[in-house]
């Protein structure tokens, strides 16, 4: 970054930023810090297939049903009461989870801590937009970035602290995290309050685009893209690993380097795809570079699995670039602040509950043919399906105007 786009980026906004990338930071460690050290878990709380899976699930499906809710908060509250709120609800998970001694309580931990997450997801867009609407490309590939290393190393370091000290410390210190991001945000609240000229003003949602988002084409679009994509990397986390010891004769433990693989993909995605999408008049090939490495990737895993292994890894994890991308296009096809926190609540919320519907759909798919063909097929068919919707997005529209057009 230069020193003239330093001096215009960063006086008066410093701070904000500062809050957006912890926020960022935050919003998949409850994910990402169980799944390596549930055999510690175990071994004091009994988890079965079912308490497993349903573990699983809650992620996608606390993002959907959360989501829904945030903008009838934000009418009433604004951006920031309802992010201090979210963060409150991180932290309060972490401890639950760490104190828990029986399934329920885990359970319960784990739902208030993706409840936070789920409202963090749709507000980091419209924020983005608020604090930094001539940087939008900019700061949305810093925290997707940020948001991409959250998901990593609490997977890294899960099982090292686990073993220096316990299970519970390996979950609950990550209400440190959420403790340290609430300072920014609590402070811009008390500027704001004390000074009204402190920040920018955020226009009241308007009811009618809240109301008329199902009929609107550029959410349905954006939504379809970010589905598609949760949909493929959620069930490539949940099945990578066995998929590869199947048809490409790796060792287990060979295959969770290569998931990690997969998982590192997403960082470059992140640096990269938000500038380019923010710049480029026609994003258009854009799509058609996530469906190719998307369909690439599958299909090298469908039919020579054994050879190459690691680039048709590396290309399926090139797919998910339509995640920072679609986060992007939530500020650049919305005029207000409004509009962007209704559509990153509709595409987020329509998203995560079909990207649950992932794993679930590939494991019976898997179950119903005795192999990988099957789902792998499936995966390619609803990468494919990306290419409809990426006709709408390419066209330069806003969702104000789709929506005034349909009433």
């Amino acid at each position: 970054m230069n020193t003239a786009v330093s001096r215009r980026l960063l006086p008066g906004r410093g701070l904000a930023l500062l809050g957006l990338l912890v926020v960022a930071a935050n919003l998949r460690t409850a994910v990402a810090a169980l799944s390596p050290i549930v055999a510690e878990v175990n071994a004091d709380i009994p988890l079965g297939a079912i308490s497993l899976g349903v573990l699983g699930m809650l992620p996608p499906v606390c993002f959907a049903f959360f989501g829904i809710f945030t903008p009838m908060i934000t009418r009433r509250h604004g951006l920031e009461v309802p992010l201090v709120l979210a963060l409150v609800a991180i932290l309060i998970g972490h401890v639950t989870r760490g104190l828990s001694g029986s399934l329920t309580v885990l359970i319960l931990g784990s739902v208030i801590a993706f409840a936070g997450l789920g409202v963090g997801n749709v507000l980091l867009p419209p924020l983005v937009k608020k604090y930094f609407p001539d940087r939008v490309g900019l700061v949305t590939s810093l925290y997707v970035t940020v948001l991409s290393l959250s998901t990593l190393i609490p997977a890294l370091i899960a099982v090292p602290v686990a073993d220096a000290s316990s299970w519970r410390v390996s979950l609950g210190m990550w209400m440190l995290l959420a403790l340290f991001a609430l300072v920014p945000w609590v402070t811009l609240l008390v500027r704001h309050r004390t000074a009204s000229q402190s920040g920018p003003v955020v226009e009241e949602a308007d009811a009618a685009i809240l109301g008329r988002l199902w009929t609107s084409s550029i959410a349905w679009a954006i939504a379809g893209v970010f589905a598609a994509s949760s949909l493929n990397a959620y069930a490539m986390f949940a099945w990578l690993p066995q998929l590869l010891v199947d048809t490409a004769g790796v060792s287990p433990a060979q295959a969770g380097t290569l998931l990690a693989l997969y998982a590192s993909m997403g960082i470059p995605c992140a640096l990269i795809i938000p500038v380019l999408t923010a710049r480029l008049t026609n994003v258009g090939p854009l799509v058609y570079v996530g469906v190719f490495a998307f369909v690439a990737g599958d299909l090298g895993l469908f039919l020579v699995p054994e050879t190459l292994t690691w680039l048709w890894v590396s290309l399926a994890g090139l797919g998910p670039l339509f995640f920072p991308f679609a986060l992007v296009l939530i500020n650049l096809r919305t005029r207000t602040h409004a509009g962007a926190v209704a559509l990153s609540s509709f595409v987020q919320s329509v998203g995560y509950t079909l990207g649950a519907l992932g794993p679930l759909i590939v494991g019976l798919l898997h179950e119903l043919s005795g192999g990988w063909r099957w789902p792998l097929g499936f995966l390619m068919v609803s990468a494919l399906a990306i290419i409809i919707a990426g006709a709408v997005i390419g066209r330069p529209h806003v969702l104000e105007d789709d929506v005034a057009r349909s009433r």
